[in-house]
């Protein structure tokens, strides 16, 4: 249950920004959106950073998605890995790849499914999420893969999508598959978790 109700999944105002977020989400907005537009401003922000971070990146999809993954698995941000695992398979990850994301710490060093691109993101992205700070290996592994702006944007979509998860599980947003009853218990118990 989130920690505050989400609001109405057809809200309509502010118009505009509510517009441009059905238009990113292809028509729907998401429970994680129905959070955020508590705040208009924030709203429209984060809509703008996350849809570059998503579509106009150089750095590749599917290792964008591995690391997205990996920061939902190690912040525990179930709500963060259901929406984003469809994404790394449609990019060409696998099933065995996201089934390994249970351990990042074993997957960056997993060698049978992780080819070294993956691995270096796999391993910098532990770093960033856990110490912020990656280690100099950790940073070193992944400069040797990637050029420059690559590395920049790969070192952005940790940070954006740790922000991501942090929003997530401190507000409660979980799977937009469970939608029994949430107006229901909130009205029923007066507020939100």
């Amino acid at each position: 249950m989130p920690r505050i109700p989400y609001l109405p999944a057809d809200l309509a105002d502010p118009a505009e920004l509510v517009a441009a977020i059905r238009r990113r989400r292809g028509g729907d907005l998401l429970k994680l959106d129905r959070m955020l537009l508590y705040s208009p401003e924030f709203a429209a922000g984060w809509n703008a950073l996350l849809g570059a971070v998503r579509t106009r990146l150089r750095l590749d999809a599917r290792l964008r998605e591995l690391a997205i993954c990996a920061v939902a698995r190690l912040n525990g941000a179930a709500y963060e890995f259901e929406q984003h695992a469809p994404e790394f398979l449609a990019a060409g990850g696998t099933q065995q790849q996201l089934d390994a994301l249970d351990d990042v710490d074993a997957a960056s060093r997993d060698e049978a499914r992780f080819d070294a691109r993956e691995r270096a993101v796999l391993g910098l992205t532990r770093g960033m999420t856990r110490d912020v700070r990656p280690a100099q290996p950790e940073f070193a592994a992944a400069a040797a893969q990637f050029p420059r702006q690559e590395l920049v944007e790969l070192v952005g979509v940790v940070a954006s999508y740790n922000m991501v998860s942090r929003f997530l599980v401190a507000l409660g947003v979980h799977s937009e598959l469970d939608e029994i009853g949430e107006t229901d218990r909130t009205d029923a118990a007066g507020q939100a978790g």
